[in-house]
């Protein structure tokens, strides 16, 4: 049996454990299938397959996380994963995410007051480092593969040469400079679900980069967006007032918040156009404007 219908029917169970109910008759919908992620709703339960690799000593840690933190992440259904195939899974309940086709209702606030409440906590004892770094390092990696095969002499070397003018933390190849906080890793408005759906309060999803480290980095991407003039500066600052007000720790509560924002903004702003040209290869395509405007972006870094 394939993943796919596999992780289907792990999540048919799991909603249904009772002999029996398993032939309920409630929808069954594929959120996600990625190489790096597989995510299968079957009424109020999610199952989800996590990337071929994934460290189960750190996958339990940051599933032990969430459940002891369920105002501000959301908590599983289960303590421990399961095996599948070559994949862990765990279970989740279903929160309704933030409406792509409204814009202006774009929890902003939410995001922000949350990250701040999970900065300024305790941070857990053995928790692994959050792998944002290390995600951009994958980003770039995949970036060299794709010119390996389909060669890119206009864009690439842009990016590379902003990749290469990052510190080594910021690539994934020197510890974070501390102290640590704990971070999510990896914020965009796609980790937020309203929990009880449809109308209950947002939290945060995705344990999979959570961990210690720098915690600008979990506003790195929203702030990169504003830089590149993809989010307009309401909204960018809408964020960053609410992160603020409610104590964050990542940014001065005054003053510039650049200093300790500039390095991670670059490092997504270089790891969101190496996908683009990743993407744009694979499909034999040109970039479109936003990707353009991203490799822009990392051009003006390295200017004379």
């Amino acid at each position: 049996m394939t993943l796919l219908p596999a992780l289907t029917e792990q999540a048919r169970t799991a909603a249904h454990p009772r002999p029996g109910t398993a032939s309920c008759g409630c929808g069954t919908a594929a959120l996600a299938d990625r190489p790096d992620a597989t995510v299968v709703r079957h009424a109020d339960t999610v199952a989800k397959a996590h990337a071929p690799g994934t460290d189960p000593a750190h996958l339990a840690l940051r599933v032990a996380t969430a459940a002891r933190l369920p105002d501000i992440l959301l908590p599983p259904l289960t303590p421990d994963a399961v095996p599948l195939h070559d994949r862990l899974v765990t279970f989740w309940p279903y929160g309704a995410p933030v409406d792509p086709d409204d814009p202006d209702a774009a929890p902003w606030e939410a995001a922000a007051t949350l990250l701040a409440r999970l900065h300024a906590g305790a941070p857990p004892a053995g928790l692994p480092p959050m792998r944002g770094p290390a995600k951009a390092a994958r980003a770039l990696a995949r970036l060299h593969a794709a010119l390996r095969t389909a060669p890119d002499e206009r864009t690439h070397p842009v990016v590379l040469r902003a990749w290469a003018a990052l510190p080594p933390w910021a690539r994934g190849e020197a510890p974070m400079p501390g102290p640590p906080a704990l971070c999510h890793g990896d914020l965009h408005l796609g980790q937020l679900v309203r929990h009880p759906a449809p109308e209950g309060r947002w939290l945060l999803i995705d344990v999979d980069d959570l961990g210690l480290g720098v915690p600008a980095w979990d506003l790195a991407r929203p702030a990169a967006w504003y830089a590149c003039g993809l989010l307009p500066p309401d909204e960018w600052t809408r964020f960053l007032t609410a992160y603020q007000r409610a104590g964050g720790p990542a940014v001065p509560a005054d003053g510039d918040p650049w200093s300790v924002l500039d390095i991670p903004a670059r490092a997504l702003t270089v790891q969101t156009a190496a996908l683009a040209i990743v993407r744009a290869l694979a499909a034999h395509r040109p970039l479109d404007e936003v990707e353009q405007a991203l490799i822009d972006a990392c051009a003006r870094m390295t200017a004379p």
